[in-house]
This record gives structure tokens, sequence and C-alpha cells, in this order.
């Protein structure tokens, strides 16, 4: 795969996999949404569907990595670390993109947050957890432990999958990877919101703090740097561990 298929291809996938997650999260919270409260559940399939989406579509340019814990995770697997920063870059304006999109999508939605100030009903709505995630409890390590761990899930099951030939063979490594993604958001995802994503957080994160949202509150820059660091770490894990025991 050339740089230029590799850097279209993990922008395109990345800012479709964001398109349906951040959406999703818009879906369920803005006012005016006909999925608003839908809870949990819905969001976890929202962004499971938008890794299938994305990474199908990604999958003939690059191979829809999508995320830069996973590309590390390769990469501290095999040893080969000369088109990770293609990997990255793409990433990284593929998801900036994505949250541009889901912006769009729900305009209407984030210019009704003005809000009146006449009822509680009205109030304007912190508008970052469409974007970026926010932990339940704030504590920096047990957050931090929390994103490693769910990012091994995700990425040493990824690396395992690449060995199993029957599902290379069949195409549907990605969907089982989006099955994937739904469990850990249902299973792991309530204490941080489960970036397990570097770029899917950051990218929507800086995006969220120049779009002009009226009352849109916090971009929480003083938090971001766990939702980097943790699937970083937990990514650079699991490839250790799969070299080591597979």
């Amino acid at each position: 795969m050339s740089n230029g298929h590799i850097f279209v291809g993990e922008v395109i996938g990345t800012a479709i996999l964001i398109l349906f997650g951040a959406g999703v999260c818009a879906a369920v919270t803005l006012r005016h949404s006909k999925a608003r409260a839908s809870g949990w559940a819905v969001i976890a399939f929202g962004w499971g569907f938008g890794v299938l989406a994305g990474a199908y579509t990604a999958a003939p340019l690059s191979g829809g990595q999508l995320n830069p814990a996973v590309t590390v995770g390769i990469a501290v697997d095999t040893g080969h670390w000369d088109k990770v920063w293609v990997y990255l870059l793409g990433e990284m304006a593929g998801a900036m993109l994505g949250a541009v999109l889901a912006y769009l999508v729900y305009f209407a939605q984030f210019q009704a947050n003005k809000g009146t100030g006449g009822s509680a009903d009205d109030a304007p709505l912190p508008t970052l957890g469409i974007f970026s995630t926010i932990p339940e409890i704030r504590n920096p390590v047990a957050n931090l432990i929390t994103e490693i761990i769910a990012t091994m899930a995700l990425v040493l099951p990824i690396l395992a999958f690449g060995q199993t030939k029957g599902l290379g063979e069949s195409g549907t490594t990605v969907l089982v990877v989006s099955l994937l993604v739904v469990g850990i958001g249902l299973a792991l995802g309530g204490p941080t919101g489960y970036a397990i994503n570097p770029a899917r957080d950051l990218g929507p994160r800086i995006v969220h703090t120049f779009l002009p949202i009226p009352n849109k509150g916090t971009s929480d820059w003083g938090y971001a740097w766990i939702p980097v660091a943790g699937p970083l770490i937990g990514g650079a894990l699991a490839g250790l561990v799969h070299n080591a025991a597979f």
C-alpha cells in the first residue's frame, strides 16, 4: 500500500467512524432529536456500527486501522514502524473531519442549545460528551488504568483475529471487531466513556474547541491527556503480549 492510499483510506474510514459515533452521541444527548435519552446501549451500538462502516470502507486502501492504538499495537507486534506516521496523520485528520460532519448533521439542534434560561428544560446543555470522553469519577490513575485495560481488550483480540485464517478469508474480521467494540462499550465503557482510540477523542476535542456552538461549555483540556496516553499504552502492551505469547 502506498502512503497516499493509506492516508486517504484512514481519513475516509476514521471520518465515517466519528460521524457515526459523534452522531449517535448527539442523537441521544441533544434536545429536539428523535433519539434523545435512548440510552447507553444505543451509543455502544452506534459506535460499533461506525467501526463497521468505516473499517470496511477503508480496508481496500489502508487496511482500515482507524485507531492510533491499533496502529501502535501492530507496529510493536511486527516491528514495522515505517508507515506508522502516515496512519497517524490520516486517523487524526479523519477524526476531525468526522466531528465536523456530525456537527453539520445536528447543526439546528446545536443552535437550539442557546437556551432562553426560562426553565430547566430549556437550559443550555454541555456538549463535550458528544465529541469526546468524560469520566464519571475524575480520578486520573483510575481513569488511565481503565483506558489501558479497555484498549488492551480491543487491540489484543484484533491482533489474534489477524492469525485466524477463516476470518480473513470470509471477510468477517471487521464485523467481529465491530461487535467487540460494542461489547467493550457495554462492559468497560461506564467509567470513562471508553475512548480506546486517541484520535477518536483528541480530534473531536480539538474541533469542539473551535466550533461555534452556543453555550457549549468546556473542552476540558486538563483531562485530554488520559484518553490519548491510556489507549497508546494499552495498544503497545497488547502488541508486546501478542508478540510474546503468539
